[in-house]
């Protein structure tokens, strides 16, 4: 057990690790927007940094399976947090990110629900079949929610939208895999064949890349304190609720833990509202974020 949850440490070090070499990145490579898209992709994808970022965010991903597959998904989940934790110090001692008091309580306030919601989990129980038709109108519904803050100049000009809109795809990505798992489970046959033809794989791959995307373009306006700690906690909230509505999950049975749920939502939508109106990226450390970039040119 120690071994696994090690594991987990591990896992959420290099998640951390691998998102900070990416947003080390951000002032140097294009956004990915409107006809550019291919392009800007395609230029990260050549970048050292870049894609040894995303190098080192696959090897926590993977550490991650691992140890959720022998350790209590809670206890590793908990893990998970602190590896935010640290992206968040991170920034600030090595990109030299300022929060304001306001933004800090915002930061501290979603670091706070997803613990709550983390310690919650151990509560939670399957009541109920998956429902296809649910996920799809769940989908489109996020999706439009998730493009609403575009519309609004201010998120869009900071970078807190497209932050936004990558915690949803994160999110929608799990209820995907979770539904994957589901079907593949159910059918029988070539398991080549099984993954070929069943939709959720696509969807996926879809949103995972659609979440990685649209949180290097936050990178890009707004402060790593801010952009990850709102895509984190989208990414959570997405799949806990969709997994109440789509696979029947029932509210803890304790009351304690169900109040803590609750609360959770709550607490993490109102600390949202708060770093959601948070200003431009202002400028970090130009020594230590230069020292990073060299190692691109």
């Amino acid at each position: 057990m120690i071994l696994y949850l090690a594991l987990a440490v591990l896992a959420s070090a290099l998640m951390a690790l691998g998102l900070l070499m990416m947003k080390t990145r951000s002032t140097h490579l294009p956004m990915a927007a409107g006809a550019n898209v291919i392009s800007a992709i395609v230029e990260w994808i050549r970048d050292p940094m870049w894609i040894g970022g995303l190098g080192v965010q696959t090897v926590g991903w993977a550490c991650y399976l691992i140890a959720v597959s022998r350790a209590p998904v809670s206890m590793v989940a908990v893990m998970g947090e602190g590896g935010i934790a640290l992206f968040v110090v991170a920034s600030v001692v090595i990109l030299g990110e300022r929060a304001t008091p306001r933004e800090w309580v915002g930061i501290a306030a979603i670091m706070l629900g997803m613990l709550m919601l983390t310690l919650s989990l151990n509560g939670g129980e399957a009541d109920g079949a998956f429902e296809p038709g649910t996920l799809l109108i769940l989908t489109a519904l996020l999706t439009v929610a998730a493009l609403a803050p575009m519309a609004v100049a201010r998120m869009n000009a900071s970078g807190a939208a497209a932050a936004i809109f990558s915690g949803v795809a994160f999110g929608l990505g799990a209820l995907f895999t979770k539904a994957m798992m589901l079907e593949l489970a159910g059918d029988t046959g070539s398991l080549a064949l099984r993954i070929v033809s069943n939709p959720y794989v696509y969807g996926v791959i879809a949103a995972n890349i659609i979440g990685i995307v649209m949180l290097q373009n936050s990178f890009h306006s707004a402060r790593a304190i801010i952009a990850m700690p709102l895509s984190g906690a989208l990414s959570n909230i997405v799949p806990i609720v969709g997994g109440m509505i789509v696979f029947g999950e029932r509210l803890p049975a304790g009351s304690v833990p169900a109040a803590m749920r609750v609360g959770a939502f709550a607490l993490t939508i109102a600390a949202g509202a708060l770093l959601a109106g948070s200003r431009e990226q202002s400028p970090g450390d130009p020594v230590v974020v230069g020292a990073l970039s060299r190692v691109k040119t």
